[in-house]
């Protein structure tokens, strides 16, 4: 989050990808900071995930990343 938003506040687009579990806490952060970057939220948890399951979840997510960093 704190990287995303000193990238925008540098003109630099960003968008975060965090697992879906953290929506709240990261619109919580958001509110603290002040500003509110573009995000992504993936299914939890992420750690566990084989190889393949990462690419799928990649594959479910690049066009709301797309999204996100163009709007």
């Amino acid at each position: 989050m704190h990287d995303s938003v000193d990238f925008e506040r540098r003109g630099v687009p960003a968008v975060f990808v965090s697992s879906a579990v953290f929506d709240e806490a990261a619109q919580q952060q958001g509110d603290a900071l002040g500003f509110q970057p573009q995000r992504v939220f993936v299914e939890h948890p992420i750690q566990d995930r084989t190889d393949d399951e990462i690419r799928q979840l990649a594959d479910r997510a690049v066009d709301s990343l797309i999204a996100a960093i163009t709007a």
